[in-house]
């Protein structure tokens, strides 16, 4: 604990609040809620942790704290600030996994649709479905039995769909707004499990057709019978009413948690959700944190009551999420709470493994090279490569990597501007001197590390740049290859020296990972630079296109091959005059006769 952490620990508040970790850039790695903050802030500098939270609090250098009147408020405020700031230490729910739900649109004359985007307005949402095909199905069963309109656009006379009794024809007449209620509350009602009503009605109409020699009719009705009972009724029933419910189960070993998440629609278990993620405070608390975040994601619409474990603080759950939650106590709704949990504790189970290893292999190595270099744990760091070929279409790349992974939304690519062909010292200025002027004028994240792939003379001229023109204080590494282009040294220190390090460790993984993926990156960037270039040097010489026209016709052909078979309407729609066009034409016929 340095001198600043002791002395703001010993004046905390004993009052509900949040507090924000940072690190030594300034950047807030965790946020987290008390009950009492002077307890909760120093449990963090006191006793003993697992290595996953010791991890963090290496991290921290400094904290700030806002005083809340509740606990309930430090809690809304904290979710609000994880939004705000993200802060890589927390849980977010990031996933890309999205559920397939059934909307009627809130417009003149509405339509059904399925949407994966739930969205704030006025529309009508039902689900989430189990997949794609299940929501379909459903809506083509609606579709059949309630007459609202079909097409995307109202065409100006009538469909199909007037004609066998399934759309109202809003194109052509008038329909009041309360028939339009009408039919979504009994849209509503059959989602909700109004279905056997519907069932029954159709069944008496059914044997009335049929004692009335309607057997077409009756046939009719039989089919929609028989696709409400394969569409609704075909799963098993968990619950014996239609209440729309999540249930909630958690659990927590090695200071990881897993909640699973059971969403039951009609009665029936259609679906779950799983998210699994380190902790490092109070299970209980984490749960409350996920709740919020869980339910702040449009997609995951509140049901009409939520189950959740006896170990939640119910009443801050009920005020946070302003709806029913329940501590079921016994019989099937006691045992779906249990079955969540049972599934937790065995993802963790199975994936603890996996986890470990992939902790091992980012974190671990990280931590593991910045123990090797003497330097503060890299959690993010920052990699440079050049390309070019002869001088020519010398390009740079830059990629990113946090706790171990690549991070590819920072990902960078330049084209050298004022470095001279051949200058690889220049480029490499050239490209330092661009990314981190940017970076503090933007007031971006600073690298605990910059990898260069390249041996000393690259290292020096980036140091030049960060730390004479810029006034930073950076440690920089270069990475050699050897004779066969594999990962080969880290060069590190001042004098340079070559760091040593097992060529099995992960340190040493991590490494090769780095540099092969800037190499990747900074070659793919520039064969795409080369193959600009090739097309747009055959188009030289060429009396009216110029760089501005060599650059109409890449965009619109892609390729020299493709403008060889182009015909001269294409490439008067590629935007040349006729006359040009020609000319064109005729210079790939001669081309292409001299190379015969």
């Amino acid at each position: 604990m340095n001198d600043l952490i002791q002395q703001k620990c010993a004046i905390l508040p004993d009052q509900p609040g949040c507090y924000l970790m940072k690190d030594r850039q300034g950047t807030i790695i965790y946020v987290g809620k008390a009950k009492i903050l002077k307890n909760r802030v120093r449990s963090y500098f006191t006793g003993s942790h697992d290595g996953k939270t010791q991890r963090l609090v290496q991290e921290i250098v400094d904290f700030e704290y806002i005083v809340t009147s509740s606990e309930l408020e430090a809690l809304i405020l904290e979710l609000h600030l994880i939004k705000k700031h993200d802060p890589k230490y927390n849980v977010m729910l990031k996933d890309d996994k999205t559920y397939p739900y059934i909307k009627i649109t809130a417009e003149k004359n509405p339509k059904l649709i399925i949407t994966r985007q739930v969205k704030k307005d006025k529309g009508k949402y039902f689900g989430p479905y189990p997949n794609s095909h299940a929501a379909h199905e459903t809506k083509k069963l609606l579709d059949r039995l309630y007459p609202l309109r079909k097409c995307q656009k109202m065409p100006n006379r009538v469909c199909l769909y007037y004609h066998m009794g399934q759309c109202l024809a809003p194109c052509v007449k008038k329909i009041e707004e309360s028939t339009y209620n009408e039919i979504i509350q009994e849209i509503v009602s059959f989602l909700n499990g109004g279905h056997t009503t519907v069932k029954k009605d159709l069944t008496e109409k059914m044997h009335t057709a049929a004692e009335n020699l309607e057997f077409e009719r009756a046939k009719e009705y039989r089919d929609q019978i028989s696709h409400i009972e394969q569409v609704m009724e075909k799963q098993k029933m968990t619950m014996n009413d239609f209440t729309s419910r999540d249930v909630f189960g958690y659990s927590v070993d090695k200071g990881w948690m897993c909640v699973q998440v059971f969403f039951v629609r009609q009665g029936k278990l259609i679906e779950r959700d799983v998210s699994l993620f380190p902790i490092y405070r109070d299970p209980e608390e984490e749960f409350l944190t996920f709740l919020g975040q869980f339910y702040a994601k449009p997609e995951h619409i509140k049901p009409k009551e939520i189950f959740v474990p006896n170990s939640t603080d119910l009443h801050l759950a009920t005020e946070l999420l302003e709806m029913k939650v329940i501590i079921p106590q016994k019989g099937t709704k006691k045992n779906l709470v249990d079955l969540a949990e049972k599934n937790a504790v065995l993802a963790l189970s199975e994936k603890f493994h996996l986890i470990e290893r992939q902790e091992e292999r980012t974190i671990g190595a990280v931590e593991e090279l910045g123990d090797l270099m003497g330097i503060a744990i890299p959690s993010r760091i920052e990699a440079f490569d050049n390309s070019h070929i002869h001088g020519t279409d010398a390009v740079s790349a830059m990629v990113v990597f946090v706790d171990g992974r690549a991070y590819k939304k920072d990902y960078r690519k330049y084209k050298t501007k004022t470095a001279a062909k051949h200058d690889d010292y220049g480029a490499m200025r050239e490209v330092v001197r661009r990314r981190y002027t940017r970076v503090l004028k933007e007031n971006l994240p600073l690298p605990d590390l910059i990898i260069i792939d390249g041996g000393k003379g690259q290292i020096e001229a980036a140091r030049e740049i960060l730390e004479d023109e810029l006034g930073l204080d950076i440690p920089i590494a270069g990475l050699a290859k050897d004779g066969k282009h594999q990962t080969s040294q880290l060069l590190f220190g001042d004098p340079m020296e070559i760091i040593p390090m097992k060529r099995t460790s992960e340190a040493f993984y991590l490494l090769q990972r780095i540099q092969d993926e800037v190499h990747r990156f900074a070659i793919t960037f520039h064969r795409q630079q080369r193959g600009k270039h090739t097309i747009a040097s055959s188009l030289d010489g060429i009396e009216g296109i110029g760089p501005k026209r060599k650059t109409l016709l890449l965009k619109h052909f892609g390729s020299i091959k493709k403008m060889q078979a182009a015909t001269k309407e294409e490439f008067i729609k590629a935007g040349l005059p006729e006359k040009l066009a020609d000319i064109l034409i005729e210079h790939f016929q001669k081309k292409s006769l001299s190379s015969e």
